[in-house]
């Protein structure tokens, strides 16, 4: 049997994952060396985008001189390969917390305007409660989603 391979698109996703906090934060040093309008930072400023471009084209020469792509026996026969589905996994895990998030922020709007609301008069209660009611239901469409997402995986 032939070891197992990791699919491209996985291990560039991986990569980018990983090179993400690098980018943000030297998108933030170039801010703030363009903010001080120094030659010096000006100078660093542009040392700094070229190392980038270069790094760019070594990663392209990589590219363009790599092999044909071929592809693995286990993908060829139609299963997943194990530990491929993290992808979906983590698109749940984003769901759910996005969602509850979002509906921690409306329930605490509504509710508090529901509670102002009642304060004035109580015989709007039964509103109050569908209002706050459907704030929650954001939660519980992430959670559909990430079940979704999970069935697939």
């Amino acid at each position: 049997m032939a070891a197992h391979r990791r699919p491209i698109g996985e291990l560039d996703m991986l990569m980018f994952l990983i090179a993400l906090p690098a980018l943000i934060s030297g998108f933030a040093v170039s801010l703030l060396l363009l903010r001080r309008r120094g030659p010096l930072a000006l100078r660093l400023f542009w040392t700094v985008n070229a190392v980038v471009v270069l790094a760019g084209v070594v990663v392209l020469a990589a590219a363009l001189t790599a092999g044909p792509a071929v592809a693995d026996s286990v993908a060829a026969a139609g299963e997943a390969p194990p530990g491929s589905n993290w992808a979906a996994l983590l698109g749940a895990a984003i769901s759910v917390a996005g969602s509850s998030i979002g509906a921690a922020i409306a329930v605490a709007y509504t509710g508090a305007a529901a509670l102002a609301a009642l304060s004035e008069r109580p015989e709007l209660f039964g509103r109050a409660m569908v209002i706050v009611g459907l704030a929650e239901g954001i939660a519980i469409y992430g959670l559909v989603v990430a079940i979704i997402l999970i069935q697939q995986a």
